[in-house]
């Protein structure tokens, strides 16, 4: 696979789709993958753009087919990423971001050796408090569990490769895109994604 997949993972409320957005902006060759769940829409949410949202049965079935390249259960919701797009789009060497749970990108670990992994972390777990209230999106008891679950995936960070502190939001968008574009210039994805090493096999001063 010539594409980069990077996959970008932390608490419900930390930031991740505002810095995601940013960064999609500023990066070409570089495609939002979008997961299916089975939780209800968001009033401020659209079909297609943040999420597919399919009915349990539906999400049974493609996990029956081997549909996921991973599928977790977060906040007693089904969440699942779609395998064909990301594996299509790697193969035709764009680049694809990922915004899914601590669980998924665990698993996705074990299947994508080559996949980049991005812990997005907020200041302090008070913070992550206030900002679950300001976004007025969850009833009171699924945002205790949800901070419920915050602590557990802090705990997580270790696995990850690169850590971003969510302070402000144009230098986490300013981190992630120096991430990204560091990550595309590392000499092993260079060579691969432009043959150089036919360069130097088939050129080259013959005296």
């Amino acid at each position: 696979m010539a594409g980069v997949l990077y996959v970008i993972s932390g608490p419900s409320g930390v930031g991740k789709t505002s810095i995601i957005e940013g960064v999609m902006k500023r990066v070409k060759n570089l495609v939002f993958s979008v997961s299916c769940t089975t939780r209800p829409k968001r009033p401020n949410e659209v079909e297609g753009r943040d999420y597919f949202f399919v009915d349990e049965e539906t999400f049974m079935r493609m996990m029956k087919e081997d549909e996921f390249l991973e599928w977790a259960i977060v906040h007693g919701y089904y969440y699942g990423t779609p395998r064909r797009f990301v594996e299509e789009q790697l193969r035709s060497n764009v680049n694809v971001i990922l915004d899914i749970d601590v669980q998924g990108a665990t698993t996705v670990m074990k299947k994508v050796k080559d996949a980049v992994f991005i812990f997005v972390a907020p200041p302090s777990f008070d913070e992550l408090k206030k900002r679950l209230l300001k976004r007025g999106t969850e009833r009171q008891e699924d945002m205790i569990k949800r901070l419920e679950d915050a602590k557990k995936e802090l705990e997580q960070i270790p696995k990850f490769q690169y850590l971003i502190v969510n302070v402000d939001l144009q230098e986490s968008i300013d981190q992630l895109t120096s991430i990204i574009v560091a990550e595309q210039l590392k000499v092993n994805r260079v060579i691969e994604r432009l043959g150089f090493h036919k360069i130097f096999s088939d050129g080259g001063d013959s005296k």
